[in-house]
């Protein structure tokens, strides 16, 4: 297939292929999104305004907004205001954000990239890629093997779709199942198998089947055997030494029955010898 794209020069916004290709984010809620980002520098736009403008009906528009701040993209908070009026404040990112890093971006704390003027306005989209960076490797995620498990069965079972958040609360569960010896496909089927037609909480039933099945922890491992070794005691045997032995069995046998024959002759000698000096003073 051919492909031609000229890029616009002026008056457009670069989108990342984690928002184009996401794989929970509905085409209302992508578009949603990419309004919010496309706004000038300083705009205050609430979500629901761009949803507006966008052609988003209400319906829409609330199940777009559910997507967005599940996969961390929106957070909004209710803060109390002068004479018992409250009022909501919303951010809007690029990349997905945990909830302390958008505390710390609303509070003018932004730790992850270098600090700006003001703390971002109530629906102002970021002009610059915040929060986690986004292109992840295994050295940045923790548990990068049970992350990617999770995020593997949320896509495969639409049933218990998990966000990002849900992926990364699970993963130290996760990655306990995998140091028990667990496989890949013991997990999904502990996470999948049985499921009801419909799932009110993906997250509190995923956590429920990872806690409540959890495998037994892993035997621990045997030592290796001790090498085996030539008797030393000149039979020519091949033995297996408990410690520090240098000789079979029969050889040390043999040996201690030939000291404790000796030790019982040398006795007899002795006392024989005992009876002659008396004999010979009588």
């Amino acid at each position: 297939m051919f492909r031609h794209a000229i890029a616009p020069t002026r008056f457009y916004t670069p989108v990342s292929n984690e928002i184009i290709r996401h794989p929970r984010l509905s085409s209302d809620a992508k578009c949603l999104l990419l309004w919010q980002l496309s706004l000038p520098p300083g705009a205050d736009e609430a979500l629901s305004e761009s949803a507006r403008r966008a052609g988003i009906k209400k319906t829409a528009f609330g199940r777009a907004k559910r997507e967005l701040l599940a996969e961390g993209y929106v957070h909004e908070w209710r803060l109390p205001g002068p004479r018992g009026r409250w009022s909501t404040t919303q951010l809007v990112s690029n990349v997905p954000l945990t909830d302390a890093e958008a505390l710390a971006l609303r509070d003018g704390r932004d730790t992850v990239t270098p600090p700006t003027d003001s703390p971002p306005a109530p629906g102002r989209p970021t002009d610059h890629a915040v929060g986690r960076p986004q292109e992840n490797t295994g050295e940045n995620i923790p548990n990068p093997r049970a992350t990617a498990a999770l995020t593997a069965v949320s896509r495969s079972e639409r049933r218990l779709r998990l966000s990002a958040r849900d992926v990364k609360a699970l993963a130290p569960l996760a990655a306990e199942w995998f140091s028990r010896g667990a496989t890949l496909a013991e997990l999904r089927d502990a996470l999948t198998s049985g499921l009801p037609d419909a799932v009110r909480s993906p997250v509190g039933l995923a956590r429920d089947r990872l806690t409540r099945k959890m495998p037994d922890p892993a035997p621990e491992p045997t030592p290796p055997p001790v090498p085996l070794s030539s008797c030393a005691g000149g039979c020519g045997r091949v033995f297996r030494p408990v410690t520090d032995e240098a000789t079979c069995r029969d050889c040390r046998t043999e040996r201690a029955a030939d000291d404790a024959s000796g030790a019982i002759a040398a006795t007899r000698r002795g006392m024989a010898a005992i009876r002659d000096i008396l004999a010979a003073q009588t």
